[in-house]
């Protein structure tokens, strides 16, 4: 799927450089620069989907998903690098105008490059979302983004052909320009984020949800809960307080759910749990669900829904 982004992007750069040394637009030049950015980036995502495919070892225990950050980053400092270059170029052209010709084949070659992009990205983003992969997720973002900035300048193109107004063509580079930077910064945040092991809030949220869903007596309280992505897997620690009189096979048991009811859910890839069993204490009765335990010293007194909240700090929820 990579190697199909990486292959129609070269053919659209050739495409729209040709329109550029046809019209001698700036808009258009900044539409083919971050069409560079696309063949570069592609090429690299290759690379990093490659990686990420092989199987963890002892060298890399946790796999090679990680790669899939730095190759957002990398097309992000790209993307944003470019997004330069189209400003100052844009900020040359409102000094020295230079004459637009043959508006007319720069629309219909713009045009065609648009909707061949439309297809590619939304390709990409549906192939990202199935396979769990932020590497064909973050092309697909860009590919769209372009899509986005060529709708733009097709529109410009056209005032300017029914107007006359050429200083539309630089005002439309800056445009580019600023909103492609932006979008290169969205990407090294999201790539910086996955590096750093940013908790991915809306992942913790599911799994939150899913505990909840299938929550049993013996599961007193989950704490200390951290996640990190690598990849489309995903490792997670916890904390699970149970029943203190528990034989070790029983609590392996009941970890056993917990790491089936996850990865029945959580699709995308593999998520490996390393889980903490910590024993019941007397300040856990009054919100222990099991109402047959032999041991209970207090009454049971409500339910505590788990939530961000309780289930990420290090602490029980009875202390």
């Amino acid at each position: 799927m990579i190697l199909l982004s990486l292959v129609v992007s070269f053919v659209l750069t050739i495409a729209k450089f040709t329109a550029y040394f046809m019209t001698h637009s700036v808009a258009i030049l900044s539409d083919a620069l971050e069409s560079i950015i696309n063949v570069v980036a592609g090429a690299f995502a290759s690379y990093s989907i490659y990686l990420t495919s092989k199987p963890r070892d002892e060298n890399h225990p946790y796999g090679h998903g990680k790669v899939e950050f730095f190759s957002i980053g990398f097309e992000g400092a790209m993307i944003f690098i470019a997004g330069c270059l189209i400003l100052f170029k844009a900020i040359q052209y409102f000094f020295t105008a230079v004459p637009i010709e043959d508006v007319d084949h720069g629309v219909w070659i713009t045009g065609g490059t648009t909707i061949a992009n439309l297809i590619l990205g939304r390709y990409l983003l549906f192939a990202g979302k199935r396979a769990g992969s932020i590497t064909l997720t973050g092309n697909g973002q860009h590919i769209m983004t372009d899509v986005y900035s060529s709708v733009a300048l097709i529109v410009a193109l056209l005032l300017i052909h029914f107007t006359g107004w050429t200083w539309i063509d630089p005002a439309t580079s800056t445009v580019m320009g600023s909103f492609i930077l932006y979008n290169g910064y969205r990407l090294l945040r999201k790539s910086i984020s996955g590096l750093m092991d940013e908790t991915d809030m809306k992942v913790v949220d599911k799994v939150i949800g899913v505990l909840s869903e299938h929550r049993r007596p013996m599961w007193i309280d989950v704490h200390n809960m951290r996640v990190q992505q690598y990849g489309s897997n995903y490792h997670i620690d916890c904390h699970i307080t149970m029943p203190y009189y528990l034989e070790l096979s029983q609590a392996h048991a009941e970890m056993k759910v917990v790491d089936e009811v996850i990865n029945a859910e959580l699709k995308n890839g593999e998520t490996e749990f390393f889980i903490h069993t910590d024993p019941c204490v007397p300040a856990s009765c009054p919100c222990c669900q099991l109402l047959q335990c032999p041991v209970r010293s207090h009454p049971f007194i409500e339910k505590i829904e788990w939530s961000r909240s309780n289930v990420l700090p290090n602490r029980k929820h009875g202390e």
